[in-house]
């Protein structure tokens, strides 16, 4: 079966045919078990294959961007390809290292015997991405799910079907079906993808989606990696550099329009900086995107929400704060038929506002004064643990005691975003934002499943553990165990 023909959909539906996604994934079973004796060079060539194919069409990424949600140029290389090139420069340069048995010190009831670990391919994975980075979190997952040796079926969003269409055609033109497929459809292809027995699923997207994705993977005891979400929290105190926190927020919350998962949700700063802070974004926001809610429109520099619904939920959520007492410190223009809203700064947000427990997702920062830096970990650890936390602070004491006393997934300090795009970084969520980590040498464990060898040394010491257990054994254990007892020395 060619690619051409598998990736038909019934256009009744929009969806793939299951009986077809069944007969790739099972035509799949060969290769993943063939490529288990992968080289290094065999998996290098692959990504090597997969790079140049990307080249190839950017220009066709740039159409199908703009058509899907009017995406800068510049955003696209910016936050599409240039991370999937990275990681595969990273891969690249690192695999044969990655791929090297790693030996291990015997520890002292194993004094005799020699270990070792071995990175084994998973098999076949899946992986199922979001919208948001329709291109990065489809590709990127790739790179690390090959460069361990597995097959893969990708199952990228509906919401950008154009962008998806060219993954599509990339993915046929470069891969057989055997290696490397990707279906399009909406929920009920993703349903007959999470029913077969894959070996690994790497999924992206809600921590909701991500509960069903797991107890999916729980009927076959699949392993899982979960990039989720949730309200990452920003903290301004007021020995920070407030020029370069503005130029760096503003840009970590108003790139793709606010659609990142790990944007700073909402920002709490110290109330004796507050004015100045505001002062600072809203002349960031002026210089660029423009000084006028018409100009702000019609800026190049401005994706647009995903879709309408997407659109009226951020602009539910803007208009229910503002009905409870919020105010517009910056932007709050809203245009749905355009999929459109423009960079906003809210205060006086109250905490009953639904703006303050739902994850945004969208162009709209609420802004929170604090007096006392404690109240606001009381108030961060009373929520779930978020995928990332930001630090703007020039006082390294106080600095590391909201690192010791907070969780989630990663941390910046004086950046946002960024931590993300660091290749020897593990990039991951706890709890309600993740299990499990991503990016070069992490995600090629995370498709690894790293298998212990033990090897007997030339005198058998566990003779002593077999019965029958004479006098002499059991002196021999029990000597053993009190050997245990005594301090180690390392």
């Amino acid at each position: 079966m060619s690619q051409a023909t598998m990736h038909v959909v019934d256009p009744s539906t929009g969806e793939a045919d299951p009986a077809v996604i069944a007969q790739v994934f099972d035509a799949q079973l060969a290769t993943a078990l063939k490529w288990r004796e992968s080289t290094a060079a065999e998996r290098i060539a692959r990504l090597k294959k997969l790079r140049d194919a990307m080249l190839a069409r950017q220009s066709d990424f740039y159409a199908a961007f703009e058509k899907d949600y009017r995406k800068p140029v510049a955003e696209v290389d910016g936050t599409e390809f240039l991370p999937v090139l990275d990681e595969i420069r990273h891969a690249i340069g690192h695999l044969k290292r990655w791929m090297r048995p790693t030996k291990v010190w015997p520890t002292m009831a194993m004094v005799g015997n020699t270990g070792w670990i071995e990175y084994q391919p998973r098999g076949r994975s899946l992986i199922i991405a979001p919208w948001n980075f329709p291109f990065n979190l489809c590709f990127g997952p790739m790179v690390s799910a090959l460069a361990a040796g597995n097959t893969v079926i990708l199952k990228p969003s509906e919401m950008t079907p154009t962008v998806s269409a060219v993954m599509a055609r990339l993915v046929a033109d470069t891969f057989a079906p055997n290696e490397v497929a990707l279906f399009e459809g909406s929920l009920p292809t993703s349903q007959a993808l999470l029913n077969l027995p894959f070996d690994h699923i790497f999924f992206t997207g809600s921590p909701a989606v991500g509960k069903v994705v797991m107890a999916a993977a729980a009927k076959h005891l699949t392993s899982v990696t979960l990039e989720l979400g949730g309200k990452s929290p920003v903290i301004v105190d007021e020995t920070a550099d407030l020029s370069m926190a503005a130029e760096a927020l503003m840009w970590g919350k108003f790139t793709n329009c606010g659609q990142i998962c790990v944007a700073p949700d909402h920002l709490y700063v110290h109330e004796s900086v507050k004015d100045r802070f505001v002062a600072e974004c809203r002349k960031v926001l002026s210089t660029r995107y423009g000084a006028t809610p018409a100009e702000q429109r019609n800026s190049g520099d401005l994706a647009r929400i995903i879709n309408q619904r997407h659109t009226q939920r951020v602009a539910g959520l803007l208009q229910d704060a503002q009905s409870k007492g919020a105010k517009v410190l910056a932007g709050g223009d809203v245009d749905v038929a355009s999929c459109y809203i423009a960079p906003t700064l809210l205060d006086h947000v109250p905490a009953e506002a639904s703006i303050m427990s739902e994850e945004i997702f969208g162009p709209v920062l609420p802004i929170i004064a604090y007096q006392d830096i404690d109240a606001v970990v009381r108030e961060i650890n009373a929520g779930h643990k978020p995928l990332a936390l930001y630090i703007w602070s020039r006082d390294k004491a106080r600095t590391r005691r909201i690192l010791t006393q907070t969780s989630s997934g990663g941390v910046a300090i004086n950046h946002c975003v960024m931590h993300y795009a660091h290749g020897n970084l593990p990039f991951g969520g706890v709890n309600n934002s993740g299990i499990g980590n991503a990016h070069g040498h992490f995600g090629f464990k995370a498709f690894s499943h790293e298998r212990a060898v033990l090897k007997a040394g030339p005198v058998m010491t566990a003779r002593m553990f077999f019965p029958p257990y004479t006098d002499t054994k059991k002196k021999l254990i029990r000597l053993t165990i009190n050997s245990l007892r005594l301090p180690t020395l390392f």
